[in-house]
């Protein structure tokens, strides 16, 4: 990873809430709102992309950490928009903070943490893990 961004930019990524976003668990609906998973989802998306503008060809990036604060829901049908900030970059580590809003309405704010590592060692390291199973 030998590319820079200055800390501070910011990407924004949007979705709209459907019906795979809303709380659910075992195909039971709790809440007709996208839940706080598919809020996750959608945050490690946006923060994602500076992993994909700092890694070379033969690296990828793997989270190793996600904070969430939901504070509002998004109804079913509305437009979240995802802002990304870069806060660290350092070593391997891209540290992202980010918050989710709704027509400005904030709904959940955050952070996500993701290595930028060689293709080839991850696959090593996976590949390690499958002959324990």
């Amino acid at each position: 990873m030998h590319k820079t961004i200055p800390t501070g930019e910011k990407i924004v990524t949007s979705f709209v809430v459907g019906p795979a976003d809303t709380a659910s668990f075992g195909g039971v609906e709790v809440h007709p709102v996208c839940s706080t998973f598919a809020m996750a989802r959608e945050a490690e998306w946006a923060c994602r992309q500076f992993v994909l503008k700092l890694r070379e060809d033969h690296e990828e990036g793997i989270g190793n950490g996600l904070t969430i604060e939901h504070k509002a829901p998004a109804l079913m049908g509305q437009r979240v928009d995802i802002i990304a900030t870069l806060e660290a970059c350092s070593g391997n580590d891209v540290l992202c903070s980010w918050e989710a809003l709704a027509n400005g309405r904030l709904l959940a704010t955050g952070t996500c943490t993701q290595k930028v590592l060689d293709r080839g060692l991850l696959q090593q390291r996976f590949d390690r893990l499958r002959d324990t199973l």
